[in-house]
Order: structure tokens, then C-alpha cells, then sequence
């Protein structure tokens, strides 16, 4: 080779190593470049490039970005409030703090003026239930009444109706009937849903679910406050706890509750039922005192009352009535003479404690016509053309009777007519150490139906004289039913 080929094959190696020094040096920046270029593959990680939008580059934007989350959630929060049912808002209730009680046809004829005087604020009064065989709706007969003369004496009213009702088309019936019945009366507290004796095997319920019966429940409410008036649960503490017979949860969140518990001690000596749940008023006794009410009553506190009584919906639309004497009463229809064992008042109604129904006197050997025996201890009878009350023990069909000689005073007041006869309590009564309820007389032992005692003794004012284990005790007569 000569040295000009020499020169020339050198030169050629020379520009092949510079052409490759150069390519590499191409091919390292344009990798540079695509490692640094914005928007690059491994930047599609973040949740700004996901979206669309650029990573905040300093710490001052951070916050923007979790207000906004924040705002977000709140708003979340807000609407899942905002699907939950609320209880009804009432105008102007407040939270004083209000007694009431409960009454039916089983509180008979009620003198609602020594009511009011004696310090009731409110009465939750029964209008009617559906039979629980037949499924037939039923007005309480002294529905009209009670609410007709416990607004009229300055009483606030509140309703309620006992369901039996299998289905939602019933539920709706039972709530448009009560709405029907109570446009003309002025309710001020709520109206409620009552619903008991679903475990008898009688029962039409018998075999509904918890699930069933508290829907049937809320169909019932919903209709009652779609017609203006407030809604309320009834239940004892008992179904209500844990949700054992009712769904409470849902019914909490819907409505206003009324617990009923009966403890030893009552309000307001106890403020309030041992119940974790809602409610508003608890029934804290069965067997309450009220002047005015001749039978034991169910006591209640209400946590809230109102600024005034409502008006009806529609004025004028309430029938007036007269008192119906023989409410609650079931009389045994007879048609026989009697005579008085000694002389006997008779009265205008079925009230003891003064004179003022006294129409006539009965007296040993004048006959009358007794038409009916009631299951009070009061007989119906025919009077000189009159239809009169007088107390059962004090009269006979034995004409021939002549008054007994008159007992040695024992040390009361109050004096007995003799009598031999065996009696139990209708449910259960008191038997107390002397003739009264007012201290100091005191409750000696309780008599509960089917328990049999000897009565010795009647009186004009409503006691009985009775033997119990060897000792003299009372109790008031009404309470009481002859064993024969």
C-alpha cells in the first residue's frame, strides 16, 4: 500500500469514529428530552394529570384542594341528612312540661268540670277501634262526650285509636276515619297510633312480622299528619326496647313516642321511664286518682305543650251530645220489685260523694221497679216515673225484709248498712285500714280477682266492709263484684 492510500484509509476511520462519537450524542439528548418533557408517561400517576389539570407546585394551593374535599363531604353529609324522615314540626309547641290522661268508655261518665280543677292539662281521649275478630271499626261511645266536655271545660285534646288493622288498605281506613271524626273538635296534641294484643292467638295480627305491623303503623301516621294533625306512637317499654315488637328505630325517626312503664315510684318522684330510646310522654301509672273520674285512670307526663289550644278543621262539624249515664257499664236487663233494706237514695246517675243527684229516698218496705243490674254494683230502676241509680247491696227482692238493728259505732263516720255476701275485685283493688284515702288511712294488702272475701258491710258513700285473714278492712265498693 502506498502512502497515499495510507492517508486516505486513516481519514476514513477518523470520520467513521467522529460520525458515531456524534450519533450517540444525538441519541442521548433526544433521551433527555424525553425524560424531562412535561406530561410524560409516568406523570399520568397523579390524580391532577388524570384529570386533566396540573399538581399544585407550591404548599399555598395545598388547601384549596381539601376545602374543597371538605365542602364536598359536607355536602354528602347534607344530603343523606336531608333523605332521612323528620319528626313533624309543630307551631307553637314548647317545652313545658304537662300532665294528661288517658281515658274510654271504661272511665264511664266523667264530670270533666272537677278535671280541669283538679289540674289536668291535657286529655288523650279514645275515639274508637277495630274489633280484633271481626276487623269491624268501632266508635268508643263516650268518644263524642269526652271530647265535647274536656274542651269545653279548658282541657287540650289529643286522640287515639286502637288498630287491628292486616293490611295498608286497612291502616288508610282506620286513619281516615279518625281524621273524619275528629275535623270538628279542637286537637291540640297529637293523635296516636295504639296497636296491643297482637301476640293472642285471637288476634287478626297474630301472624304479621315486626316489619308488617310498623309499616301498617306509618301508613296510619303519615295519612293522620297529611290531614294537619301531629302524629304519635304508643307502645310500652317492654315492645319498644331493643326493637323487640316494633322497629323502633325507624318509628324514633319518624314520629313522636309515648312509652308507657309502670315503676314503683311514679312522677314526679321518678322523672322519666328507664327507657334509652326517644319519646316525648311517658304513661307512668294505671292506676291514677282524678276527681271527676269514678274508676281508676292511666296518668300521664307530656315533655312539651303548646302556646294555645288549636282550632277544629272545620268548625261546627262536632255533634253535641248529652252525657250517656250507663258508658261503660254492662247492665243485666231484669224486671222485678225490690225493696230498700233500709233507705236507700236513689240518684239521677251513678255518683256517690254528695247530694246533689239524690232524687228520692227509697225506704224499708216502699217498692220500685229494678230494670237492670249493672256490673258496677248500681241498679237500674222505676221510680214514681222516673229512672233512677241506686247502689245494688242496698236493696233486695225479698219485700218482706225488715232493717236490721243499727251496729255499734266503730269509731268511723262513715256508717255500714249489714250485709253477708262474698266478693272478689273486679281486677285489683286496695284493701285498706279505714274507709278513705286520705292519711292516714293506709293500703293494708291488695285484692286481686278471684280472691274471695266475706263483705260484712256497705255505706251510702261507696265502701265495703270486709273480712280479710281476720282482719276488718274497706274498700271502695265499685271495685268489687259479688261472688254467688
Amino acid at each position: 500500500m502506498t502512502k497515499e492510500e495510507e492517508k486516505k484509509k486513516a481519514g476514513r476511520m477518523l470520520l467513521q469514529a467522529f460520525l458515531a462519537v456524534l450519533a450517540a450524542g444525538l441519541i442521548l439528548v433526544f433521551a433527555l428530552v424525553l425524560i424531562l418533557r412535561p406530561g410524560s408517561a409516568e406523570d399520568t400517576v397523579s390524580p391532577a394529570a388524570g384529570s386533566g389539570e396540573e399538581e399544585p407546585e407550591t404548599e399555598e394551593e395545598i388547601p384549596e384542594d381539601e376545602d374543597a374535599q371538605e365542602r364536598q363531604a359536607e355536602e354528602a353529609v347534607k344530603g343523606a341528612e336531608a333523605e332521612l324522615p323528620k319528626i313533624k314540626e309543630v307551631p307553637g309547641e314548647n317545652s313545658d312540661v304537662t300532665l294528661g290522661i288517658d281515658v274510654s268508655r271504661f272511665q264511664e261518665d266523667i264530670d270533666w268540670k272537677q278535671v280541669a280543677e283538679s289540674g289536668v292539662d291535657f286529655a288523650m281521649v279514645r275515639i274508637g277501634y277495630r274489633k280484633s275478630v271481626s276487623g269491624t271499626i268501632v266508635e268508643d261511645e263516650c268518644a263524642r262526650y269526652n271530647m265535647q266536655e274536656a274542651a269545653a271545660n279548658g282541657i287540650h285534646l289529643g286522640a287515639y285509636f286502637f288498630s287491628t288493622a292486616v293490611n295498608e288498605e286497612e291502616a288508610l281506613e282506620e286513619a281516615r276515619w279518625v281524621c273524619e271524626f275528629l275535623k270538628g273538635y279542637p286537637v291540640t296534641y297529637p293523635v296516636v297510633y295504639n296497636c296491643e294484643g297482637f301476640q293472642e292467638d285471637y288476634s287478626r295480627q297474630h301472624d304479621m312480622t315486626v316489619e308488617e305491623r310498623s309499616a301498617l303503623a306509618g301508613v296510619f301516621l303519615d295519612e293522620i299528619e297529611a290531614a294537619g294533625y301531629t302524629g304519635m306512637f304508643y307502645a310500652s317499654r317492654g315492645e319498644l326496647a331493643d326493637s323487640l315488637l316494633w322497629d323502633t328505630e325507624t318509628l324514633e325517626q319518624r314520629y313522636r313516642i309515648w312509652v308507657a312503664q309502670y315503676l314503683p315510684d311514679i312522677w314526679p318522684e321518678v322523672t322519666g321511664p328507664e327507657y334509652d330510646g326517644s319519646y316525648v310522654m311517658w304513661q307512668y301509672t294505671d292506676q291514677g286518682t282524678v276527681p271527676g273520674i269514678r274508676t281508676v285512670v292511666d296518668l300521664n307526663v307530656a315533655y312539651f305543650g303548646y302556646d294555645a289550644a288549636a282550632s277544629a278543621l272545620e268548625e261546627g262539624a262536632a255533634e253535641q251530645v248529652e252525657v250517656n249515664l250507663e258508658a261503660g257499664v254492662t247492665f243485666e236487663e231484669v224486671n222485678e220489685q225490690v225493696t230498700s233494706k233500709d233507705v236507700t237514695n236513689l240518684r239521677s246517675t251513678m255518683r256517690q260523694g254528695d247530694d246533689s243527684n239524690v232524687a228520692a229516698k227509697l225506704r224499708n218496705g216502699e217498692t220500685a221497679i229494678r230494670t237492670g243490674v249493672g256490673n258496677n254494683g248500681w241498679s237500674r230502676v222505676e221510680y214514681e216515673g222516673q229512672t233512677l241509680y241506686a247502689v245494688s247491696s242496698y236493696l233486695t227482692t225479698d219485700l218482706g225484709c225488715q232493717t236490721p238493728a243499727e251496729e255499734p259505732d266503730d269509731g268511723f263516720k262513715t256508717k255500714f248498712t249489714p250485709v253477708t255476701e262474698n266478693v272478689t275485685a273486679k281486677d285489683v283493688t286496695n284493701l285498706r285500714d279505714r274507709p278513705s284515702v286520705e292519711e292516714p288511712s293506709a293500703v293494708v294488702i291488695q285484692l286481686h280477682n278471684g280472691e274471695v272475701i266475706a263483705r260484712t258491710g256497705v255505706s251510702e258513700p261507696g265502701w265495703s266492709r270486709v273480712e280479710y285473714n281476720g282482719q276488718t278492712l274497706y274498700c271502695i265498693s265499685s271495685y268489687l263484684e259479688v261472688v254467688e
